[in-house]
């Protein structure tokens, strides 16, 4: 590096950049300043004394240690970092530390080829004046995965697999003879056999699954599932060990539970479901020792899959792996297999069943009096479909209104009942200080070639609400069994309010935990809404700020900046997950909370119901290390399927659009980048980009505090959440990506 007398002078960015690597490339070594000056070929007096004057900075910026007098180290406290890579096809890379700290950029030239999701190690480099904080690759720790999904490039002498979203540096080179019978434009699956190195920047894998031919439905629903390594298939053997299962109730295990088969039961579910993993049963208790209200027994039952999925069974094993079923837009991938979660556990009408039930004795305005857990046997009488009960529930609503009586047809009374006992829990719920997020979703009507024919939002109305009330009221109460010592499974009255009873958790137990918002984030709301007149606490108890949310919510519905509102407020919200480790759900505003209900589909629910029961015949606590990793794996898999579900849906949203090409449409922006808006159209809620190169008129810049793009001539502004008129541009299935201009009459 060094320079002839004469020539030209060393920088001291030259000398930095020089450090920094020769540091980096070796963390562990020592090294004095004659052998700094070697390595670096310094031999002259004014290098030697930058060099010097570059180490003071670098040890001052604590990138290096001083050790001794004259000798330097990298300091690996802070500086060396594991965590996560994160490619981008634009090369802004990142890196997500363990500690969940910050992102730190990570150039390509520094990334050592890292994939998307694979576990590093890196160094932290030396910060420039006036540049980001950055950080160099140094050990690649663990890949993701081994496998990638993409299309088929075949030559004359040579295939190549190019991969969706170019989450790998380069394609992957196929030998010829490891095809498997692929062909050109084909898409496929590939296993990995040699990753990058120094030697090579080569990847080179063999196909292990052919899909089939672009642009078919169901390849491109297995596509987007293998792109996540979520499987497509079942295994066999697994199907097989289902097959052998004993559907039958013996009169011995009916004769070990509680028997509700005389009692009105029913299932409410959408109207395609097949696994009906939860039922509601009603009955008036008629020798009531309370005079002054009446009292209801309301059970709450749930599939019994533990009774069939044996731990550690080659089915369990399998539903281990998968963790939850996956919903695409036109299909299920159960976690269970079919005869399982279709026939033999699903709570079918006029069948009997074994379930596992929480049982309530409550008056009509919801106040519990006691409850129980049991393994029960029931048989349902009915199975409704949300659009029936909803129907039921505002024909009767109306009868009541003109002073006539209810029905007495169609289960009327009970469903009224149970809607009114719903309704009182909700109100306790957000008076405790549950956060109003009543979130929209989008679905599609699909024809029998998987075409989507319709788009359109389900809302929530008072017969899902229904459903959800009971369901988060049992999954409350079991939860609040195990974490507050003074009640067991087997205890008294748990309050609506959820109130915290005192005393540590003793035994080990799967929750469902969702932490409080980002303080910073919550503080970015409160600036966003200001200049619209509304007031948001950001400081204070739990339920202080959860009512404040709750009150702006309200008093933005309807307006015009509602979806800027709503949208900056659910990215204030942390993700709820699972773990051993309670801290309360924010959101429901309860203490305890779990998922015990929907055991055919999740599978934390079947390691509840095991927990439970191994605790009601007096077991000792569970192994707490075994459960956190599998609380960590089930969060982890629940995060995957639900990104396959959005790419499902932006894979339909594409199609769907397809022959709108040219079309304009009345919208709102739904999302802001750098690079563009997004904008969702009223009509269908389809969402697409309109590029920032084709806003015309001024040269726009992003406001990231504030969510807008503003005009820098003449301070034109587009914000979240505006009004948009646009026209359908391009719709390109392959990149799940759907493009707008703004309309000419915009």
């Amino acid at each position: 590096m060094g320079k002839k007398k004469g020539g030209k002078r060393l920088s001291k960015r030259l000398v930095a950049d020089a450090l920094q690597g020769l540091f980096t490339a070796n963390p562990n070594e020592t090294y004095s300043l004659k052998q700094l000056f070697r390595q670096l070929k310094l031999d002259t007096h004014p290098a030697k004394m930058l060099a010097i004057d570059v180490l003071d900075e670098m040890c001052w910026d604590d990138y290096l240690s001083k050790v001794g007098d004259n000798q330097y180290r990298l300091n690996l406290k802070g500086q060396v970092q594991e965590g996560v890579f994160i490619r981008k096809a634009n090369g802004k890379n990142s890196f997500l530390p363990d500690d969940g700290g910050k992102p730190i950029f990570v150039s390509e030239r520094n990334s050592m080829f890292a994939l998307n999701g694979d576990r590093v190690r890196v160094a932290l480099m030396a910060r420039r004046q006036n540049h980001i904080k950055e950080a160099m690759v140094t050990d690649i720790l663990s890949h993701k995965t081994d496998q990638a999904v993409g299309k088929l490039k075949v030559e004359k002498d040579f295939a190549f697999l190019i991969t969706e979203g170019n989450i790998f540096v380069h394609d992957i080179l196929i030998p010829k003879k490891k095809l498997k019978g692929g062909k050109d434009g084909e898409k496929a699956v590939v296993k990995i056999t040699q990753w990058p190195s120094k030697e090579s920047k080569n990847i080179v894998g063999e196909v292990i699954d052919v899909l089939g031919k672009e642009g078919d439905n169901n390849v491109e629903m297995h596509a987007i599932l293998a792109q996540y390594g979520l499987p497509y298939k079942y295994p066999k053997n697994v199907e097989e060990a289902a097959k052998k299962i004993d559907p039958g109730i013996t009169p011995e295990e009916i004769a070990r539970r509680e028997d509700f088969r005389d009692v009105f039961t029913c299932t409410i579910d959408p109207k395609d479901a097949k696994d009906f993993d939860d039922a509601l049963s009603i009955r008036k208790i008629v020798n009531s020792k309370s005079s002054n209200s009446k009292l209801f027994e309301v059970g709450v039952h749930i599939a019994d899959v533990s009774h069939y999925v044996k731990e550690n069974s080659i089915i369990d094993k399998e539903a281990q792996k998968r963790a939850t079923s996956v919903y695409l837009v036109d299909r299920t991938i159960p976690m269970l297999p079919e005869r399982l979660c279709n026939f033999i556990c699903s709570l079918r009408p006029d069948e009997e069943k074994l379930c596992y039930s929480v049982i309530f004795v409550m008056d009509e305005e919801a106040n519990i009096k006691s409850w129980h857990l049991a393994h029960t046997v029931i048989r349902s009488d009915r199975r409704f479909a949300y659009e029936e009960v909803q129907e039921i529930l505002e024909r009767n609503k109306r009868r009541e209104e003109r002073g006539e009586r209810r029905e007495n047809t169609d289960y009327a009374q009970e469903l009224m009942m149970l809607d009114k006992m719903a309704k009182a829990l909700r109100e306790h719920r957000f008076k405790n200080g549950a956060v109003k997020f009543d979130r929209e979703e989008l679905h599609f009507d699909i024809d029998a070639d998987g075409k989507p024919t319709r788009a359109y939002f389900k809302k929530s109305n008072d017969a899902t609400q229904l459903i959800e009330e009971f369901m988060l009221l049992a999954n409350r109460t079991v939860a609040e069994s195990i974490g507050t010592p003074s009640k067991p499974p087997r205890g008294e009255a748990a309050s609506p309010s959820g109130d915290k009873r005192g005393g540590k958790p003793k035994k080990t137990f799967v929750y469902r935990i969702h932490d409080q918002p980002d303080p910073q984030k919550l503080e970015s709301l409160r600036q966003v809404v200001a200049p619209f007149g509304y007031k948001l606490k950001t400081s204070g108890t739990k339920g202080a700020i959860s009512r404040s949310l709750n009150a702006l919510m309200d008093e933005a519905a309807g307006s015009k900046e509602q979806k800027l509102i709503e949208t900056v407020a659910l990215r204030a919200m942390m993700k709820a997950k699972y773990s051993t480790h309670n801290i309360g759900h924010y959101g429901l505003a309860f203490d305890y909370y779990t998922h015990f209900t929907s055991p055919i589909r999740r599978y934390p629910d079947t390691m509840v119901h095991r927990l439970l029961t191994r605790y009601q015949e007096g077991g000792r606590s569970a192994n707490q290390e075994h459960y956190e990793e599998q609380c960590e794996h089930c969060s982890d898999m629940e995060q995957t399927a639900q990104n396959a579900e959005r790419d499902s849906i932006k894979y339909k949203m594409v199609e769907f659009m397809g022959d709108k090409i040219g079309e304009c449409f009345d919208g709102h922006i739904s999302g802001i980048q750098s690079y563009g808006l997004y904008v969702e159209i009223d009509e269908n809620h389809c969402e697409g980009l309109v590029p920032m190169h084709d806003l015309q008129g001024d040269y726009y810049e992003f406001d990231e505090a504030h969510y807008c793009l503003i005009g820098r001539r003449h301070h034109s502004k587009y914000q979240l959440g505006d009004p948009i008129r646009i026209k359908v541009a391009r719709a390109n299935l392959e990149k799940r990506q759907l493009d707008f201009t703004l309309a000419d009459d915009e």
